[in-house]
């Protein structure tokens, strides 16, 4: 056994087997993993990958539910960690009131509400989305949460105070925000493919002042602005020993200099409206594109366009448009936004299996132990095994409300953010 494989088992073995009396402290060996904690959209790597293998199989409204908070408002973000709190961005249904809520781990209560900024003439929101749908991020102490054109913040998580702000970042997102920023190197990253305006920004992050602003170069062959539109959140890659930001659009992805904002390659594939993360896996980007070529697998090298040389392989059915997916050994795993669940080899594209099941998913997938979960947006979570030979269901989990945000992990427990209520569930005997 590798010796990360075999910490992470006697971790495991810390939370149910006692070797004193004395009883273990959960809650402290969650926190002092700090490096593991969930900290911005789909967790610590981007991928949704739980560093703990036993997150929890079976639960409902009465078994495995370590505590259920009512959630006021609208919003899809979701949960983000820091310590013992679990922070989660909110907004009323009209966009005027723009908060973030500071909710206790340990007992699921609402510590702080904070109101970010108050939205005197909010822009339109599809009734689909929220004004509150990107997920915030925590790094080094500040949690950075962002509203889209609204406003962008930082908070220091050790006082709630905001220590800067944002509102001068124009762009007409049409129907609502959905990028989530980023953080890398002391830059926050922020990405705004509007109606109007299509652009990447790089902000100090201790400070928030610009560091650099890139316009979207991409020829979008319309006028439309409803046909440049995007909600994707970027991924940082190194490959080959060149760091890139790489940031799908609508028709286009595009990879940047991280510290620049300089161009490094650009592929072409169509769609627009897409929201799932790009992946970075066996040396290849997976990306989803809502139309067009729907999901593509490229090699993240060369410059300018590299889309006849690099595009390894594609796939054109029942592909996701927001659900992201999960790579498990030489596996691509996903959801589709109507419930078709598949798997495919990474490196050929070519197809295992694919299964129509049931519901409508907008959260992404997120793996542990080989097993994956999806909840959709009625309230059923299905677990399935990692299995490149069969559709195999571990079990279907019901909850009162469904999810439009992705779950997150506290420790070994599953937090779900539901459209009503924010849930720690649990495996452990409560």
């Amino acid at each position: 056994m590798h010796s990360k494989s075999f910490l992470l088992f006697v971790a495991s073995l810390l939370y149910v087997l006692p070797f004193s009396e004395k009883p273990i402290d959960r809650e402290a060996f969650a926190t002092e993993a700090t490096e593991y904690s969930w900290n911005q959209f789909r967790g610590p790597t981007a991928d949704g990958k739980s560093h703990s293998p036993n997150l929890p199989i079976g639960w409902n409204e009465t078994t495995g539910i370590r505590w259920k908070t009512p959630v006021s408002g609208k919003a899809w973000s979701s949960p983000v960690v820091s310590g013992n709190t679990i922070w989660l961005s909110n907004a009323t249904k009209d966009g005027r009131r723009l908060s973030l809520l500071a909710v206790n781990a340990k007992t699921g209560m609402i510590r702080k509400d904070i109101t970010v900024f108050e939205i005197e003439e909010p822009m339109f929101c599809h009734p689909f989305n929220s004004y509150a749908s990107p997920t915030p991020v925590v790094e080094d102490g500040c949690l950075y949460v962002h509203y889209g054109s609204a406003g962008t913040a930082c908070i220091d998580t050790a006082t709630d105070v905001i220590t800067w702000t944002r509102q001068d970042l124009p762009c007409d997102h049409h129907r609502g925000p959905g990028s989530s920023p980023i953080v890398f190197e002391d830059k926050l990253f922020l990405t705004f493919d509007g109606f109007d305006q299509q652009y990447v920004i790089a902000l100090d992050a201790k400070t928030g002042k610009t560091i650099w602003r890139t316009d979207r170069s991409i020829h979008y062959g319309s006028d439309d602005g409803d046909f440049k539109k995007a909600y994707c959140t970027p991924t940082i890659v190194t490959h080959n020993n060149r760091t890139q930001l790489v940031s799908p659009a609508a028709v286009a992805t595009v990879a940047y200099d991280p510290d620049n904002g300089e161009e490094l390659w650009t592929v072409y594939h169509g769609g627009f409206n897409a929201a799932a993360r790009p992946l970075y896996s066996h040396g290849l980007v997976v990306i989803c594109t809502a139309q067009g070529d729907r999901l593509l697998a490229v090699r993240p090298d060369g410059t300018g366009d590299i889309t006849d040389e690099n595009v390894v392989w594609k796939f054109g059915k029942s592909a996701p448009t927001r659900p992201s997916q999960s790579v498990v050994a030489d596996q691509l795993y996903m959801v589709s936004d109507t419930g078709i669940f598949s798997c495919i080899d990474i490196e050929t594209g070519k197809v295992r299996w694919s299964e129509r099941h049931s519901g409508r998913y907008s959260a992404s997938l997120i793996e542990s132990g080989g097993r994956l979960y999806a909840c959709d947006e009625d309230g059923t979570c299905i677990v399935f095994k990692a299995n490149p030979q069969f559709f195999e269901i571990v079990s279907e989990n019901k909850l009162n409300d469904g999810c439009m945000a992705s779950p997150a992990v506290f420790g070994d427990d599953l937090l779900i953010r539901t459209k009503s209520h924010l849930y720690r569930i649990s495996s452990v005997s409560l």
